[in-house]
């Protein structure tokens, strides 16, 4: 049989064992009467992310940024030898070309010894005539001095009725200017023959009444789209010889 000491353990085992059974019943039993549900374990509930707030743009850019500064256009210049008919870029009398262009005199019936060299003549506002005037009888036939297109047909304050014709390598302008109408058929662009009829003498513009003659000018040219813009040489020596 056991001894004294192992009983004695014996039986505060089997008491703590007894206690701590009927310690559990009792919480069971209370916890049943006041209806104490046992605790849910915890669950990992998502949890809903804060929005992030984006600062509204202004859409419209700084002007600085949408706009920048425009450059500056240039404006186109008009045409001096429309709004008026002299040709104002001028040098001295050349005689560079003569010899080299074949110009018939573009008044019907004259003679070169007829002609008389105007061309440093002095005129209105300090202009110099830079042009050489051909004097014959109201409607007598102009002709083409040479061959060559002509550029602009043009109403002009002083010129009056006017042509402008290019020569065939475009590097010269026959201007004349006076005339009493164009010849019929005649049209900027229409490219004419020399000694073909493109007009006819008249005293319109700035001319005077009854003082029949046409004017009579030739420029060279840098551009042959800007017609009006050449350097005038003297005309009278390239008919005259």
């Amino acid at each position: 049989m056991p001894g004294l000491a192992a009983r004695v353990r014996i039986i505060v085992v089997a008491i703590a064992l007894l206690a701590g059974g009927g310690l559990g019943a009792f919480i069971w039993f209370k916890s049943k009467q006041v209806g104490v549900e046992p605790a849910t374990p915890a669950t990992n509930v998502a949890t809903e992310p804060t929005p992030v707030v984006t600062p509204t743009l202004d859409p419209t850019p700084s002007p600085s940024i949408l706009e920048p500064s425009p450059t500056p256009v240039a404006t186109p210049q008009s045409e001096p030898g429309l709004s008026d008919p002299a040709q104002t870029n001028t040098s001295q009398p050349s005689t560079s070309f003569v010899g080299t262009v074949n110009l018939i005199i573009p008044v019907a019936g004259v003679r070169a010894d007829q002609l008389l060299d105007t061309f440093t003549d002095a005129r209105s506002e300090g202009r110099s005539h830079d042009a050489i005037d051909i004097m014959a009888p109201a409607g007598t036939p102009v002709l083409a001095a040479s061959d060559g297109e002509i550029t602009k047909l043009f109403q002009s304050d002083r010129g009056g009725t006017t042509i402008y014709q290019l020569s065939p390598d475009k590097k010269l302008v026959f201007y004349y200017a006076h005339l009493q109408r164009y010849a019929d058929g005649l049209y900027a662009g229409k490219y004419v023959r020399q000694g073909e009829v493109i007009a006819f003498v008249g005293d319109t513009g700035n001319a005077g009444s009854g003082n029949y003659h046409l004017h009579f000018s030739i420029a060279v040219l840098n551009d042959p789209k800007r017609y009006w813009e050449g350097t005038n040489i003297n005309p009278y020596p390239m008919l005259k010889k």
